[in-house]
């Protein structure tokens, strides 16, 4: 959990309990009733915290709903160095994410808002949406980065655009599970990355 206190909220310790409050009910209300429920009249209320002081830490509902998101993405764990065969750490990377995506509705829920971001918010918003993004990618990319830029990828992989690759990857996990098309198992991971192998393997490995 991301627990980042702004500067001038850390100096004063009542700041920071109001803006802990006020993350705490836009939390439980995300979680209960989606971003619909995050409005600033219901954290409010269930805070208990000012309108007048809300608005202190929050300079809209759109900046409230970038940090409560930011709050409950996980903290990324880089992906020790493995000597397992790239085809296997691959899979089990994808099947851990197409379990994430399942279990952990919220992440979804993420990449849906800020997808809708720059055309839902003004340019006071920008910022805190781009903070968000940052986080949400650094969390994707961090894993498939150290797997597609190991040396065992070098040397069995030509050159392709990492970014390009994450979407190939994980694309049709969000994509089954966003429009409840597919449940995505283990043995579609397979083919995924079976496919994605296929069209970047040198003509030698």
């Amino acid at each position: 959990m991301n627990d980042y206190v702004p500067p001038d909220d850390a100096a004063d310790p009542r700041r920071a309990r109001s803006r802990t409050r006020l993350l705490d009910a836009a939390a439980h209300l995300l979680t209960t009733g989606g971003v619909e429920a995050v409005t600033i009249d219901a954290v409010t209320k269930a805070s208990k915290v000012a309108r007048t002081t809300l608005y202190r830490h929050f300079n809209s509902s759109s900046h409230l709903l970038a940090a409560t998101f930011e709050r409950l993405l996980p903290q990324v764990t880089p992906l020790p160095p493995s000597s397992v065969p790239l085809r296997e750490q691959l899979i089990d990377l994808l099947t851990r994410q197409a379990a994430l995506f399942a279990e952990a509705p919220l992440h979804l829920t993420t990449l849906a808002w800020l997808s809708l971001g720059s055309a839902s918010t003004g340019d006071d918003d920008a910022g805190h949406t781009q903070s968000l993004r940052a986080r949400v990618v650094d969390q994707y990319r961090q894993p498939f980065d150290t797997i597609l830029q190991s040396p065992q990828a070098h040397d069995e992989l030509d050159d392709f655009d990492i970014e390009l690759a994450m979407c190939q990857l994980v694309g049709p996990l969000a994509f089954a599970r966003m429009t409840g098309l597919h449940a995505m198992s283990r043995h579609h991971c397979e083919d995924i990355v079976d496919d994605f192998l296929k069209a970047h393997r040198h003509p030698r490995s």
